[in-house]
Formats: structure tokens, C-alpha cells, sequence
């Protein structure tokens, strides 16, 4: 039994499916098969359902994924403190990132104490749709991200910093247009949308499935950064962040359409497996210093 075939029996598990497991892993979808069959034949027991055609989890896969989660985990433990004991930490962090305003995220002030704390680091980020980042996290592609959701995403580690409500806002004409109208008239005008699986195409679904009807998109735009500025424009509605929005509609670039709202959140993440690594547990302290968690936390509990 190899630390490599746990690992590719627990990405296979995560993500569902040979091809993505092996995208995962950068190897073969054949080269992931061997390494799944090899460790079942060392474990003596069927880690998988191959029976018509299916490819699932069978129960003592299931039985026996939490226990090779916690070897994996304990692998990458050993590996950090092994790292910890040659000196300082060195080498090279990507954190993943949706679509948003650089000061909104506070990145600013997360890539400085990254350069005071860890002068041997090298910081990169990559922007990314929120189920990508999910998913990146939890098979290792990624090592941690910033991303925006309505729920903790499942499979990984969430640590929350801040609340976020959106706001539905309209071009003043379109506005004038929906005076009398409801939501299936505000559906049937041209919409603003993220990239599939981000975080505002997921909010904006959503939202309007709440009442049976679904948005007539005009524009898929990957910079949900600055929706606000298409809007102004007059190309179309959209999901912005509430405070945004109320600046927006102070200035008159665009109307805000009645008190409808969507809750999110805007959560670091890392997957169990990577939890432990010092770089990680050093940027975990820092997203708590710059978002203050400790110090909200010891208010609610007060």
C-alpha cells in the first residue's frame, strides 16, 4: 500500500469521475485506474462499484474513505513539520480568488503581511468561478482560496470572514419600464451574468428560482468586479454587493429595484489534506488579523 494510491483513491471519491480524478492528480486516467486497482488488491476488499457500467463508490469504499482522508492528512503533517524543522518557510503559495474587487477581498493588505511575515514566499493569486475554486481545493489542485457562496461549500475546510447581501440594480430606463411590474417582468428584461459556476450566476439562479422563473441573460461577463459599471452603461441588470449598489444609486448611475436581497458569504478555504501545512496555518492567522475574527468572535460570546 502507497500514500499515492490512497491519494488517488480519495480524489477519484471526491470528485466523481476518472477523468477529472486524473486532471487532479496531472497523470493518466489508465495510470489512476492501476493505482486504484493496485490498492485494492492490497486491501483485499472492491473500493468502487464497476457493475454496469457505473463507476461509484461501494461500501467499504465508503467505509474506509474517511480513515484514508485522515492518512492523507496525517502524510501532509509529517511532510510540513519535517519542512519547519530546515528553517524558514520558502517556495511558492497560490491562493484562489472569484471575481471581485481587490479591496473588497482585502488582498492588499494579505499580500503585505505576506511579504513582512514571509519574505521567502512567493505570494501568486488565480481567479477563478467559486464551484472551480471548491473543487481545486478539495482535490489539491489548489492549496487554498477566497471564494463566495451562499453555504459552506461541502468537501472542504470553511473559515468565514465577512456577510454579503446583493442587491438587484437596473439601468434608470429599465427601471422606469418595470414601475408596475413583478418578478416575471424583471426576468423577462436583459440580465448580466457571471461565468457558469460562479458565485453571482449561482446567487442569480438562485434567487429568481425562489419564484419559478429564470433570468433572460443577454451577457456572460468574467469580470463580476464591476458589474456595477455595465449597468450604468444601460446594457442590462445585475446582481451587485448592497453597498455598491447604494452608492451607485446615490450618484444616479442606475436604480436599485425594490428591498429584494440575496445573502452570501466570503469564506477562506483548504481541504482536510492540506489543513496542517505551516503556510496555510500562517495565512489563517493573518485572514484573522486583517478580518479581526478573534476579536468578533470573543464579542459574541460575550
Amino acid at each position: 500500500m502507497e500514500i499515492y494510491q490512497i491519494r488517488a483513491f480519495v480524489t477519484v471519491a471526491r470528485v466523481g469521475n476518472l477523468t477529472r480524478a486524473a486532471e487532479a492528480l496531472n497523470l493518466t486516467q489508465p495510470a489512476v485506474t492501476a493505482q486504484v486497482k493496485a490498492l485494492e488488491q492490497s486491501l483485499g476488499v472492491a473500493l468502487f462499484d464497476r457493475s454496469a457500467g457505473k463507476f461509484a463508490l461501494a461500501k467499504a469504499g465508503e467505509s474506509l474513505l474517511p480513515t484514508a482522508e485522515a492518512v492523507l492528512a496525517l502524510g501532509t503533517q509529517l511532510k510540513s513539520e519535517a519542512i519547519a524543522l530546515q528553517g524558514q518557510l520558502h517556495g511558492v503559495v497560490v491562493l484562489g480568488i472569484p471575481s471581485e474587487q481587490v479591496d473588497f477581498l482585502r488582498l492588499g493588505e494579505l499580500a503585505s503581511s505576506v511579504t513582512r511575515s514571509l519574505p521567502l514566499i512567493e505570494f501568486q493569486t488565480q481567479v477563478l468561478p467559486t464551484s472551480q475554486l471548491v473543487e481545486y481545493v478539495s482535490t489539491g489542485r489548489l492549496s487554498a482560496a477566497l471564494t463566495i457562496a451562499a453555504y459552506p461549500p461541502r468537501d472542504v475546510q470553511w473559515m468565514p470572514l465577512r456577510s454579503i447581501t446583493y442587491r438587484i440594480v437596473l439601468p434608470h430606463a429599465m427601471a422606469e419600464q418595470l414601475k408596475l411590474g413583478g418578478w416575471t417582468e424583471l426576468a423577462a428584461l436583459p440580465w448580466l451574468d457571471g461565468p457558469h459556476g460562479s458565485h453571482i450566476h449561482l446567487l442569480l439562479r438562485e434567487l429568481f428560482e425562489r419564484h419559478g422563473l429564470a433570468p433572460r441573460i443577454v451577457m456572460n461577463s468574467a469580470d463580476q468586479a464591476n458589474m456595477d459599471a455595465l449597468v450604468r452603461a444601460g446594457a442590462g441588470c445585475a446582481l451587485v454587493r448592497e453597498e455598491v449598489a447604494l452608492l451607485g444609486a446615490k450618484r444616479q448611475d442606475f436604480a436599485i429595484w425594490g428591498r429584494a436581497s440575496i445573502e452570501a458569504g466570503l469564506g477562506f478555504i483548504t481541504s482536510t489534506e492540506n489543513a496542517g501545512q505551516p503556510i496555510l496555518v500562517a495565512l489563517i492567522s493573518m485572514l484573522k488579523e486583517i478580518w479581526n475574527i478573534d476579536t468578533l468572535m470573543e464579542k459574541i460570546i460575550a
